[in-house]
């Protein structure tokens, strides 16, 4: 039989504009006011203060013990485990309100179903932590986690099971709340592509053009470039030469920079269909250089969703990181 749950400490009282309420402690934290409510009623982790007038405030104690708790939780800590080790790492005693635990179906290991405040559904437990800090903006958070999970997983793990999940879940956020969490959104990006960047070795040199670089490039108009700048680290990683000419290549450009390098592969990214150019990748496949009778040309590697409605003439069309860094290796080589 369970023991009942202890009555709550008298709470003490505030003024009416002092602690937080359960609303504005969630938006800040990342998570819904349900959860803190269950939190609250499961584990004893909860306000402690009234307002004159008998609403439930948040204290600054009682904030820091929900974000210790929130921090557990996020690295794939049980709730009932993070509750004890918060109470306790913030001055309080561990609740017998905890052993009442109504248990939960399991959640396989390193996975995670909550998602606080961003909807993310079935992925790895980073992801969780990563979505709550991106709503608090918590610069400092994110780039430790981001960072870890490189460290953890690789580079192109953590970008295809880390990374890409919580930038879609606040994307899908974003475009359904009516322009909300932009600045969640463009905080995580700065924050991944800072952590693409630490991660990208040195340029490596080209012998002489056609010598195997690989070219990244965004098709004109296009201003996703946290794609290929995973691409760029990850080939960097391999040894591959690389050259990223980033957003938005005009036409023009690009023709430029395919004829000067020689390159044995041209990635061409495009995030929407209305900017995906078929006609350009017609034409780059086109282009050719060297001597006559030994002409060679660069093959034409087509990323992104933008280009699921378009038929390019040529274009391999890989489904990943890891398969798109697969691909270019052996063109390299082959090259």
């Amino acid at each position: 039989m369970n023991p009942a749950a202890p009555s709550p400490p008298e709470p003490s009282a505030v003024p009416g504009d002092a602690g937080l309420t359960t609303g504005v402690l969630a938006r800040r934290l990342g998570v819904s006011p349900m959860t803190l409510r269950s939190w609250d009623r499961r584990y004893g982790i909860g306000p402690t203060a009234r307002t004159e007038g008998g609403h439930r405030r948040w204290t600054a104690a009682d904030v820091a013990t929900v974000e210790e708790m929130c921090r557990l939780t996020a690295t794939g800590v049980p709730p009932a485990d993070a509750a004890r080790a918060a109470r306790t790492a913030c001055g309080g005693p561990p609740s017998d309100a905890e052993a009442a635990t109504v248990s939960t179906p399991p959640v396989p290991p390193g996975r995670s179903r909550a998602a606080g405040a961003l909807p993310l559904g079935d992925v790895r437990q980073e992801c969780r932590g990563l979505a709550r800090a991106a709503v608090r903006l918590d610069a400092p958070a994110l780039e430790k986690q981001l960072a870890a999970a490189v460290e953890r997983h690789g580079l192109v793990v953590a970008w295809q099971e880390v990374m890409v999940p919580t930038l879609h879940a606040v994307g899908r956020r974003w475009a359904s709340s009516e322009d909300r969490y932009v600045e969640v959104e463009h905080l995580l990006a700065w924050q991944v592509s800072t952590v693409l960047r630490r991660n990208t070795p040195p340029a490596t040199p080209v012998a002489s053009p056609g010598a195997g670089c690989v070219l990244l490039a965004c098709v004109p108009g296009e201003q996703h470039t946290l794609p290929l700048e995973a691409l760029h680290a990850a080939l960097g990683q391999e040894g591959l030469p690389v050259r990223m000419l980033g957003a938005a290549v005009p036409h023009e450009a690009l023709d430029a920079a395919v004829r000067r390098l020689g390159p044995a592969a041209v990635v061409l990214w495009a995030q929407e269909s209305t900017r995906a150019a078929p006609a350009l990748a017609r034409h780059v496949a086109g282009l050719r250089w060297g001597m006559k009778g030994t002409r060679r040309g660069p093959a034409v590697v087509l990323g992104g969703p933008g280009w699921g409605r378009s038929r390019p003439v040529a274009g391999i069309r890989p489904a990943g990181l890891a398969q798109a860094v697969q691909a270019l290796r052996a063109l390299c080589a082959a090259g």
